[in-house]
């Protein structure tokens, strides 16, 4: 395959945006092609529009594209949203209803019952609710399809592999950068020499958005896992990626080679494995006693994998760890672009197959 898929990126001038163009330069079937900002923005030239805050500087083809403003015509059949959510609400479904593939960041409709919540080493079954989608939406080749919130994606890439255990209650207490907040971010007088025991709305994303990505397509909607779970959301002195502490009850009670042989076999289901930005071990864990840590372990698997480690006995729940992973790498746009990626060897982008 010669010819790459134009593709748009909304909310182009903020920092999952300019990941998002980060991470599709050289992209193997994906093209920037057009970007999407808002009034202050359009018209403008992406690179005079933009403060670039990600490392390197804007790809030149990117920077030279002429801003569009929201709710203008896109001709991209595939777009990548990273839209603030009350802009989200409706804008996205309207492109859908256009005829574009949306793969968003945004959380407006991650808990939709008609749209896939994806992580897709863990749920690519999931994507079968794009069909369901279409017909209750009257969207004919249209289709919307979401990410998780950042934190709650390295424990669920943990727990999936656990599965088979039966896992039957949770405490999770996160320590999250500050790039979570976006740019300009936490203000440096709060979180420098601070920790800050609150992040606004996670605690609650946490566990409802765990049961969607963890439970189970029958074919007509997901039925969510059955799992209790406790959650503490805090922002520490990071600027990238997001560290949780995981207390897990397992009915079968397995040993810790076994959690730890789980983690280190699993791979996902085909054609996963084989997307261009899937990494080769999607859940990595380090024996070592005092990994993982943010800045030694966020770029593993080149920020797409979920990095494990200090598994040990949990005198309440019996078993407890930490799970790491790059919270605008695989927490946002990484798994936006992955998730297109599948939905596009799956054949839900018409006209457009790429060879893997």
């Amino acid at each position: 395959m010669n010819k790459k898929l134009n593709v748009a990126i909304l909310g182009a001038t903020g920092a999952v945006g300019q990941r998002f163009i980060q991470l599709l330069e050289n992209h193997p079937w994906f093209k920037v092609a057009e970007v999407v900002a808002s009034e202050r923005s359009a018209g403008r030239r992406y690179g005079d529009a933009v403060h670039w805050v990600v490392d390197g500087l804007p790809p030149q083809d990117v920077a030279n594209l002429i801003v569009k403003p929201l709710g203008g015509h896109l001709d991209s059949p595939l777009v990548f949203s990273a839209l603030p959510k009350e802009a989200a609400v409706e804008i996205e479904p309207e492109l859908a209803s256009a005829g574009h593939v949306v793969a968003t960041n945004a959380s407006a409709y991650r808990m939709e019952t008609d749209v896939p919540l994806m992580l897709a080493e863990v749920n690519s079954s999931h994507l079968g609710l794009i069909d369901i989608q279409r017909k209750a939406r009257n969207w004919t080749s249209g289709a919307l399809a979401a990410n998780s919130n950042c934190t709650i994606m390295p424990v669920v890439m943990a727990l999936a592999p656990l599965l088979k255990f039966g896992v039957t209650r949770l405490h999770m207490v996160s320590q999250q950068a500050t790039s979570g907040a976006g740019y300009p971010g936490v203000a440096s007088l709060d979180i420098l020499d601070n920790v800050i025991p609150y992040v606004s709305g996670d605690e609650d994303k946490m566990p409802i958005e765990a049961r969607k990505m963890l439970g189970q397509f029958n074919g007509q909607a997901i039925v969510d896992l059955n799992v209790r779970a406790s959650t503490t959301c805090t922002r520490v002195p990071v600027i990238d990626s997001h560290l949780v502490h995981i207390s897990v009850e397992l009915e079968s009670k397995p040993s810790m080679t076994e959690i730890i042989d789980s983690w280190s076999s699993f791979r996902g289901l085909d054609p996963v494995p084989r997307l261009p930005s899937s990494p080769a071990l999607p859940v990595q864990h380090i024996s070592l006693q005092d990994r993982p840590q943010p800045r030694r372990d966020r770029m593993a698997g080149n920020g797409m994998a979920s990095v494990v480690g200090r598994l040990r006995p949990c005198e309440i729940l019996g078993y407890k760890f930490f799970t790491l992973a790059h919270n605008t790498i695989r927490g946002a746009a990484g798994s936006s672009i992955q998730n297109a990626e599948l939905m596009a060897v799956c054949g839900y982008i018409d006209g457009f197959s790429p060879e893997i």
